[in-house]
């Protein structure tokens, strides 16, 4: 052990260069191993947005339609009140 920790003229050796490498491996693979198992289960911003916007009335309007429960008529009548309701103007709005 005292030929590692005492390089020639007793400095440290090439190899301490080493520890930042490990530690960097270490941290990258703890951030890694989190990411793909506690924090993609938390639901990080991402999925809490797209979770509310599925929830919105227009987006059920829209599954709905998508799915086939309604007909197109039935879904622009439908949006227009929506439209009305939460004050959204824009493409395909009330006219």
């Amino acid at each position: 052990m005292q030929t590692l920790a005492h390089f020639a003229d007793g400095g440290p050796g090439p190899w301490i260069l080493f520890f930042p490498l490990i530690w960097a491996a270490v941290v990258i693979g703890g951030i890694t191993l989190l990411r793909r198992t506690v924090w993609r289960g938390r639901g990080g911003p991402r999925q809490r947005r797209s979770a509310v916007e599925d929830n919105s009335p227009i987006a059920v309007l829209g599954h709905r339609f998508a799915s086939g429960e309604i007909d197109e008529d039935e879904y622009w009548r439908r949006l227009s009140v929506l439209d009305e309701q939460f004050g959204r103007m824009g493409k395909g709005g009330a006219a």
